[in-house]
């Protein structure tokens, strides 16, 4: 049992993350009403990247034994390396996502309410201009599996007449409700295994 060791303090790292997760969560939501500006927080980029990084946390002891592969054996180095390509296959390609939406809406706030009939873009200060009748077509991108660690990131791109693109992701916020409220626009569903933006 040489991996209780290492597996415990991973398990106890995790489990005390998710409860300052869920804490943060309640207290906010206590002093809070529903907000309506979506921006990319803390809590929405931890609950996208909670299991790739669980994954890795539990993985990580195994990875750190590739600076010793001249000690192990030839069936260890196999068992090894097919390991840290479960490790990385279920929690890299979330990343790679997850940093490709982080640059893309680092700087854009969604104001969206559907109840006032409000759906603004800001890219830094600046509103981008436009209201339903100025979309030419909105395509909503979403992953064929919702077994993937990477199945929630998804994005919408809202193609305005004047011939700009603007991609809201689903590291702003939940993109259901958008696609709902934007129903009567000339509406593209498409499905993807892997949602590059």
């Amino acid at each position: 049992m040489k991996l209780l060791p290492f597996l415990r303090p991973l398990l106890e790292a995790a489990a005390a993350i998710a409860l300052m997760a869920v804490g943060l969560r309640i207290i906010t939501n206590f002093f809070t009403r529903n907000s309506r500006v979506y921006r990319p927080t803390f809590l929405r980029q931890l609950a996208l990247l909670f299991w790739p990084l669980l994954c890795l946390g539990v993985g990580m002891p195994f990875l750190v034994s590739f600076f010793y592969v001249s000690t192990l054996s030839a069936f260890e180095l196999v068992l090894l390396s097919a390991i840290a390509s479960i490790v990385l296959g279920f929690s890299l390609p979330a990343f790679l996502l997850h940093s490709q939406y982080y640059a893309r809406n680092l700087h854009t706030t969604l104001v969206f309410d559907p109840k006032q009939n409000v759906l603004e873009v800001y890219e830094g200060r600046v509103r981008i201009p436009f209201g339903k009748k100025d979309l030419t077509r909105v395509e909503r991108v979403t992953c064929q599996s919702n077994r993937l660690f990477w199945s929630r990131y998804t994005y919408l791109k809202l193609y305005l007449q004047t011939g700009e693109v603007l991609t809201l992701t689903s590291l702003l916020t939940n993109l259901e409700p958008v696609t709902e409220f934007l129903r009567n626009t000339p509406l593209e569903k498409k499905q993807r295994w892997f949602c590059w933006a």
